[in-house]
């Protein structure tokens, strides 16, 4: 996720969200994501490689995020959590999905909303599958010429802007991938940002991932 500094597209044959193809005199110009979307996301951390599989309610517009985990059963002792994401509060809470347990946590770092920002660099333009079942898609990052290395590429898709891959780089070692897919817009139900009852006597610490 990103900072949220947003552009409006207004030129030929492109769409609300889009963006026109490129030829050899037109200039990549970074698209609008859409603000609000419910799916799901595989992220897979590159430290503990663990593929953590959830779904996912986004709302850029109140800066807030919905993550439920994929409960899978073939995972001995993992808890499987649903976490809240108020960045207007700077509060996350972690609800046990069993046991309804929850903890309040205090955020720290400001909301990076899944955009790309208007300063990106564009990499590539590119087709996700093949003929007659394919999606086009443009590649963006935060590398500048007095940077080695980029700490952070996005893909996002050229017709609607949705986002397709995101990948962060800390010291030149990739840190998290995100996979996004069955992206469909809005909120069908705002509530799912309401913490259960159960959050009113939360704990202060973060609870752990696994009983073993």
């Amino acid at each position: 996720m990103h900072r949220i500094l947003l552009v409006f597209l207004a030129a030929a044959g492109a769409s609300v969200l889009g963006l026109p193809r490129l030829n050899g005199s037109t200039a990549a110009v970074p698209c609008l994501a859409p603000p609000q979307w419910e799916g799901s996301w595989v992220l897979y951390d590159h430290s503990t490689g663990r593929n953590n599989r959830a779904a996912v309610s986004y709302d850029g517009l109140n800066q807030r995020i919905r993550i439920l985990q994929q409960n899978k059963k073939h995972t001995p002792c993992q808890k499987f959590f649903e976490y809240i994401y108020l960045y207007q509060s700077m509060v996350m809470f972690q609800i046990d999905q069993k046991t309804k347990d929850c903890s309040k946590i205090a955020l720290t770092e400001a909301w990076d909303p899944f955009d790309i920002p208007n300063n990106s660099t564009f990499e590539d333009q590119y087709i996700i599958g093949g003929p007659g079942d394919n999606v086009e898609v443009q590649e963006w990052s935060d590398r500048k010429p007095a940077r080695q290395h980029e700490t952070w590429v996005g893909v996002y898709t050229l017709k609607d802007c949705y986002p397709v891959q995101e990948t962060y780089v800390r010291n030149s070692s990739v840190t998290t991938s995100t996979r996004f897919f069955n992206l469909r817009l809005g909120i069908s139900d705002p509530d799912v940002f309401t913490p259960p009852s159960t959050c009113q006597s939360a704990r202060p610490e973060r609870m752990a991932e696994s009983d073993c």
